[in-house]
């Protein structure tokens, strides 16, 4: 019996059908008194578990709060928006309310509490004492009451696509810069309802309607609501359906010239374009708000919205047709990567501090790659016009001396402190991880084609990389589970790629990985000697004040300044001349001494400036002679899936 007791304890069903098949009628008996012992021993432990489970749920509901905000403008003329909290099923004597001090997207600490005034609280129907412990938190003393009612303002007017802006025309309202929230209840979910500004009778956002109201929505938690824009104005909404369902919405603000037809044709395509890299679209709906102003430009990207900032009347040229819809497509491709497919430093956020990642140059660089690439495959640029976008891309990173001193995962980890907060020696000492990871994206593309025999793209590497991740592991990656999915498309290892390309300085091998698609670099100024100073001068100003002083040129080797006011140079006064400084060295060669009279600080200085070579350049990319075969093959799979 005691190998039968053995074999019961284990696993009663096995024990049940070996007693009844191989034992003798008393030992049989005795093993079903066992296996009845160990059926209520197991029914008691599923019994407690889910009384358990019962009591966590019962828990869990008891310690979430009931939180309702009303949002109102009822004086936009003057920027504010005014914010009412209610908080209720509060069970402790204290609670503390944050503001975020950042917003997903764009990383640079924006100390968004700086918008915020004239707090109040109340408890019970009486002015509740608050104290503000730190830049972003107030401590509100509730006592005995289980709810609280929070007023404030928030002076809303700056125009950009992370700020809020309210005016008696529009206003637009940014989660993370408006919304406070309960310390330690980011899943809280909430409900908000806007009372608009009296000529404004629309709201566009991607948060959920609460029944059949527009102006009540609800989020199911903060991250949620910290990314989903609300614009409210009198915006012209129209929008498509996607052959697989989504609903998509275009909210267009403040007038422009677009033609609502070719756009609702165009974004459709853009959008099931994109679908097909990574397999699904996973909204149900999705929301484009877009800013039109006289001069504008950038955007956000969030989960299920995007907001564009875009020119009013840029719509009327190819040109500025195909820039909106690059920016478009930027902006949606981040859909799965990075709101999504994300390095794994982004996401639970943070929203107190830095949430620091080496791999900007994947989430925004690779963006920055399939964003014209697929306004490619729309078929709306041409070869010729794809080329030279991103001979844009080339020229700006071997154009910029801080390319040999700042790496691309440096880049990425140091967005917080330099990329968002460029300085006149910026150019000198950092890159964009932008345009560097937009060609590492390249190489790595051309790499994976080529050693696949155009069996493979980088498109199959997103793809993996979004389904492994976000559908079946449900958490970020780390740089190396990223590298090692590029490995295994590429078919080698990438050890001494990432060494020079990603964590290194090296130069970017150009011609090695375009000859993969038959095609090679030339440096239309590659046969020049044209002498320079190394400046350049403050825009739309009518003085001629240093801005920027390029490293190792004779600007900088000779002792210029930015903010140096150039007064003459070789006696002759520049705003006497036509074209200014291009006039003033013409006839001067390399080597050529001249003599620059500077304004600095309302003193005059004379300096001594010996010309240097303007190392500039100047790419295009053009056809190999006599491509072969793989060759071609490879342009073809990388230029027309």
């Amino acid at each position: 019996m005691n190998a039968v007791k053995k074999s019961c304890t284990s696993d009663a069903h096995d024990c049940k059908s070996y007693c009844i098949r191989f034992l003798p009628l008393v030992e049989m008996t005795s093993c079903f008194i066992i296996y009845i012992a160990v059926m209520k021993k197991r029914l008691l432990v599923i019994t407690t578990c889910l009384s358990i489970l019962i009591m966590s749920n019962k828990s869990q509901a008891a310690d979430q709060l009931q939180i309702k905000y009303t949002l109102s403008f009822p004086q936009p003329q003057t920027h504010y928006a005014e914010v009412e909290m209610e908080v209720s099923g509060i069970t402790q004597p204290t609670i503390d309310l944050k503001m975020p001090v950042w917003t997903p997207g764009s990383y640079l600490v924006r100390e968004y509490a700086k918008t915020l005034e004239s707090f109040s609280a109340q408890a019970g129907g009486k002015a509740a004492p608050f104290v503000k412990t730190n830049k972003n938190t107030w401590h509100i003393s509730n006592g005995a009451a289980h709810s609280i009612k929070v007023k404030y303002s928030l002076y809303c007017f700056e125009i950009s696509v992370r700020n809020n802006f309210v005016s008696t025309l529009h206003g637009f309202i940014t989660g993370a810069n408006t919304f406070l929230y309960p310390a330690g209840k980011i899943n809280n979910p909430s409900t908000i309802h806007i009372i608009p500004y009296k000529t404004w009778d629309k709201v566009s956002t991607s948060l959920e309607s609460v029944g059949n109201d527009p102006f009540t929505v609800q989020a199911p938690n903060y991250d949620i609501l910290f990314d989903s824009p609300i614009e409210i104005g009198t915006q012209d909404v129209f929008g498509f359906d996607t052959s697989d369902g989504v609903k998509y919405e275009i909210a267009m603000c403040l007038g422009g010239n677009y033609d609502k037809e070719r756009l609702k044709k165009d974004l459709k395509i853009l959008v099931e374009k994109e679908t097909e890299i990574f397999g699904e679209n996973p909204n149900k709906r999705y929301v484009f708000i877009v800013h039109n102003y006289s001069k504008s430009g950038g955007g956000l990207e969030h989960m299920s919205s995007t907001v564009l900032g875009a020119v009013r009347d840029g719509y009327g040229t190819e040109a500025g047709y195909q820039r909106f819809l690059a920016l478009a497509s930027h902006e949606h491709f981040h859909t799965w990567n990075v709101k999504r497919l994300r390095p794994i430093a982004l996401g639970p956020f943070d929203y107190e501090t830095e949430n620091y990642t080496t791999n900007l140059w994947i989430a925004e660089g690779f963006t920055n790659y399939f964003d014209n690439l697929v306004i490619h495959r729309l078929g709306l640029y041409s070869t010729e016009n794809y080329l030279t976008t991103l001979c844009g891309d080339i020229n700006l990173i071997e154009n910029t001396p801080g390319n040999k001193f700042q790496t691309l995962s440096e880049a990425s980890y140091d967005a917080w402190i330099k990329y968002y907060r460029p300085t006149e020696n910026s150019a000198n000492s950092t890159i964009s991880y932008y345009s560097k990871g937009t060609l590492v994206a390249l190489m790595l593309d051309l790499e994976i084609i080529n050693n696949s025999k155009g069996k493979y793209c980088l498109d199959d590497v997103m793809k993996e990389m979004y389904t492994e991740y976000y559908k079946i592991k449900k958490r970020g990656y780390t740089d190396d589970e990223f590298k090692k999915c590029l490995e295994k498309y590429a078919g080698k290892n990438l050890d001494d790629f990432y060494k020079k390309f990603v964590n290194g300085l090296a130069p970017v091998e150009y011609d090695k990985y375009l000859g993969y698609a038959g095609l090679q670099l030339i440096d239309d100024l590659a046969g020049t000697n044209d002498p320079t100073i190394g400046i350049t001068f403050v825009p739309a100003i009518n003085k001629p004040v240093i801005a920027t002083v390029v490293r190792d040129g004779a600007a900088w080797v000779d002792g210029l300044n930015v903010n140096d006011e150039i007064v003459t140079i070789d006696g002759l006064p520049l705003t006497s001349l036509k074209d200014g400084l291009k006039d003033a060295l013409a006839g001067k060669k390399v080597g050529d001494k001249i003599t620059v009279n500077v304004m600095r600080d309302g003193l005059p200085y004379t300096f001594s400036v010996t010309l240097l070579k303007n190392k500039q350049v100047k790419y295009r990319i053009a056809d190999v002679a006599n491509p072969t075969e793989t060759q071609r093959a490879v342009k073809n799979k990388w230029l027309k899936h």
